[in-house]
């Protein structure tokens, strides 16, 4: 197989039928609950869209109380979007008459093709075959529909709330739990496309349709196998220049994952690892579960950000404030001591039982004087000692309860709504009645609101922080002439050939070719043998270190061939490690993604540390930098305990390289820097692998 990597996608093709249709037909309709065919015509049926509408069932008679046809051919007209909803074995069928029927896209809500058999992947591919050459689009097969709430189009399993969030997902039940938790934070579902095998229309072409769709705000995504690779980076970079983040939710990072027993970089690269890579690339925000997709998503469709970390805790509880605080720092933020000056303009803008410290303690004002919230909040956002405001506690209590304090909440919240709404810095909210009334103006103006500290602690953040690192160019190079061979010279040639620098070696096959090195070459010592032949010649005791003269030399080679009988060792200068740092810095090529690199603390013991990051190759000095700062022993490169920093600079610059040489030779599953020594002075190779791609 030619191992090349995904590219972007050519022309973008017309998706409108998809979301804004003419006309819409379910083959397969249904009055039997227990069908996809009866949910689908029922949500379509309940669309105030004012389309023309028609059901199919063979049987005709009435579905769901309307007259049926008993095929397309029946209704007598052309229909644009038809959702087929019939067995396998009638699939293609359906997907012929709905092409003759004039229909410019399908949704295939039918299962049992390319996930089930070999048999009903021919029967998927050949409906994708038959659709394009028609000039139209197929959704799924194996999926539950469309929905599109800016157009009133429903054609899916189930309602949603109208709002600014696209959900493209492969899971339907999670966009049911997520239009719940977003219509906690007053949000609603803008589209939603179930993904289902992604037969013909991708993830990648679906996010691109939401670039220049206005009602969209961000886009959530659920997919269990990204197919589109690079072309889906290029979806998100594209989502995030017109200002629409996304959110994905990508299942798999504890699944044992396919390894590679050839490499370090094998070893420590999972398919997670490169969704990972994938996301820094396109600036993706990935998470684990879907209450923190939404704490995300809350956030990130708020108009306001901020490039500092410094945050303000307003709570009317001293043990909300204070596990607030730490809950804050664990998120990142700064919880700055304020000054006397701001602390004196709060004492005068609230009640007089606060508390004026950070955090900012109104206990009290609830009952006493609500609108000391309001004025606390004014006085915060508009000083220059913090960048937001985390508002915790009791608040919103009082807004459902009988009573004059309901009331006067209810102002109050209406009267902090205006305070955010005029000006920039974000402010989230955590409370113990996130249902309340109260919240109703708040979540008007964007401000999140949240039932638990950490959720809300995490929205914050997200809004919190320096703007993207600049983007590394998404091409992979041209393939360059294929490697002479994947041993450790060959590859050790091809690594120095881009600039990498190597410790002074000489290859011997036999003890007579060990003398003439030592007579003529004459190495300085001490010096290292490597056996060549060897995949990890130090797990399998083929290298020797710190021999210090021809005697110690002769003893370690005769040794090392009756051991291992290689086809020949190398004699190398030995590099004084503790002079540096020990990285590991690998390429391997995915099917999706192309190539993929690995950078890490450890040498040798990469894989026990497991402190590695990851990025889409070729990568560029400031991404490898990046990716270096970000390692938990980052500190080590900076020097501890009186050792000198090393050059970081060097060191991204050979990284970066490496992946280069990767990125231009598919032939290589692998290639394989480790360790790489980073000193003062600069960075050394000490040993390299390549591995054939299968």
């Amino acid at each position: 197989m030619q191992r090349v990597a995904s590219g972007t996608a050519g022309a973008a093709r017309d998706l409108g039928a998809i979301f804004d249709p003419v006309s819409v037909a379910v083959v397969g309709a249904s009055d039997d609950t227990a069908k996809w065919g009866h949910h689908i015509a029922r949500q379509l049926l309940s669309s105030p869209s004012g389309r023309d509408l028609h059901l199919v069932n063979r049987r005709g008679g009435t579905v769901l109380g309307i007259p049926a046809a008993r095929s397309l051919l029946e209704v007598g007209r052309a229909v644009d979007l038809v959702a087929v909803c019939v067995p396998a074995d009638g699939f293609l069928d359906a997907v012929d008459s709905a092409l003759a029927a004039g229909a410019r896209a399908i949704v295939a809500v039918t299962a049992g093709l390319g996930e089930a058999s070999p048999e009903g992947a021919a029967i998927e591919a050949e409906a994708v075959r038959r659709t394009r050459a028609a000039g139209a689009v197929l959704v799924g097969p194996n999926c539950l529909g469309v929905a599109d709430t800016s157009t009133g189009l429903l054609l899916s399993s189930d309602p949603v709330r109208r709002g600014p969030i696209t959900v493209l997902s492969q899971s339907g039940n999670l966009v049911i739990d997520l239009d719940d938790r977003l219509a906690l934070q007053g949000l609603g579902i803008a589209r939603f496309v179930s993904l289902g095998n992604q037969a013909d229309v991708t993830l990648a072409e679906l996010m691109r349709s939401c670039v220049d769709h206005d009602a969209t705000r961000a886009v959530a995504v659920y997919a269990e196998d990204l197919v589109d690779g690079r072309d889906l980076v290029a979806a998100a970079r594209d989502l995030a220049d017109a200002g629409k983040p996304v959110v994905l939710l990508a299942p798999g990072r504890t699944r044992a994952a396919a390894r590679g027993a050839a490499s370090h970089t094998g070893a420590l690269t999972s398919p997670s690892s490169v969704v990972d890579a994938a996301c820094l690339a396109g600036g993706v925000h990935r998470v684990d579960a879907p209450e923190r997709m939404v704490t995300l998503l809350a956030s990130l469709v708020s108009p306001r950000r901020t490039s500092g970390r410094r945050v303000a805790v307003l709570t009317d509880g001293g043990g909300h404030g204070s596990v607030a605080a730490d809950v804050a720092a664990d998120a990142g933020l700064v919880v700055p001591e304020l000054s006397v000056a701001l602390g004196d303009r709060l004492r005068a803008a609230t009640w007089p039982g606060a508390t004026t410290s950070n955090p900012v303690d109104l206990a009290g004002a609830g009952e006493q004087d609500p609108d000391s919230y309001a004025r606390g909040l004014e006085v915060l956002l508009g000083s220059d000692e913090v960048d937001g405001v985390l508002w915790v506690g009791y608040f919103g209590g009082y807004a459902d309860q009988p009573g004059v304090l309901g009331p006067l909440e209810l102002d109050a919240a209406r009267r902090a709504a205006e305070v955010v709404a005029a000006q920039d810095a974000p402010v989230v909210v955590q409370t113990i009645f996130p249902r309340s009334a109260s919240f109703d103006a708040l979540h008007g103006v964007g401000v999140p609101v949240f039932r638990g500290l950490e959720e809300a602690a995490r929205s914050l953040a997200a809004v919190c922080g320096p703007p993207a690192a600049p983007r590394d160019d998404l091409t992979v190079p041209p393939a360059a002439a294929p490697v002479a061979g994947t041993d450790y010279l060959a590859t050790r040639d091809l690594l120095q050939a881009s600039g990498l620098r190597f410790p002074d070696a000489a290859v011997v096959r036999d003890a007579s070719e060990l003398e003439q090195v030592l007579a003529t070459d004459r190495p300085a010592y001490p010096v290292v043998l490597k056996a060549m032949g060897l995949v990890h010649k130090s797990d399998s005791g083929g290298v020797v270190i710190g021999l210090r003269d021809e005697r110690a030399v002769r003893s370690a080679h005769a040794e090392l061939v009756a051991r291992l009988a290689p086809p020949s060792v190398t004699v190398e200068a030995m590099a004084d490690v503790a002079a540096g740092v020990e990285v590991i810095a690998g390429v391997r090529w995915d099917d999706r993604f192309g190539p993929v690199l690995m950078v890490g603390l450890g040498g040798v013991h990469a894989e026990v540390l497991g402190d590695v990051a990851f990025a889409l190759a070729p990568a560029s000095p400031g991404t490898v930098e990046a990716l270096l700062r970000g390692l938990r022993g980052a500190a080590l490169l900076d020097g501890v305990r009186g050792r000198a920093a090393v050059d970081v600079a060097a060191l991204a610059d050979a990284v970066s390289r490496i992946s280069e040489v990767a990125a231009a030779h598919p032939e290589l599953g692998e290639l394989e820097v480790n360790p790489l020594l980073a000193t003062p002075d600069g960075v050394l190779a000490l040993d390299a692998r390549a591995v054939a791609a299968p």
